[in-house]
């Protein structure tokens, strides 16, 4: 039996980007993160017997910029130890340009919104309630 070729969607590389302009699309992204995210997703910190939410951050790596979410484990066997777990990404797909990913619960990035500029992302990541940190 021979099998047939399938299209599919390629990722494609993030493209490259001035100094500049990354570092005030990181500064958008952390002044989101500290006006936005930080007093709506964690105004205090609640310890439980699960995993909680101890802080949230951003990260930029290889053209991409992920929110991350920073989980303590309050389960027995293992108490007190932190980990990393990203919820969404934008990727810089050219000047002010961006695609927006979330992070399925298989591990996974999915693509969600394509072809925004940084302001409609962010307010994206602020209205799309699958975008949030848990």
């Amino acid at each position: 039996m021979v099998q047939g070729k399938q299209w599919g969607r390629r990722a494609t590389r993030p493209a490259t980007i001035d100094p500049r302009e990354k570092q005030a699309i990181v500064a958008s992204c952390e002044k989101f993160i500290q006006d936005v995210l930080k007093p709506k997703y964690l105004s205090e910190i609640r310890p439980t017997q699960w995993n909680y939410t101890v802080d949230i951050r951003g990260a930029w790596a290889g053209g991409r910029y992920r929110f991350i979410q920073r989980f303590r484990s309050g389960w027995e066997q293992n108490r007190g130890e932190e980990f990393d777990a990203p919820f969404a990404r934008l990727d810089r797909i050219g000047p002010d340009r961006f695609d927006i990913y979330w992070m399925r619960h298989t591990g996974k990035w999915w693509p969600l919104h394509a072809n925004v500029t940084l302001a409609e992302a962010l307010h994206i990541l602020e209205a799309d309630e699958l975008l949030h940190p848990v």
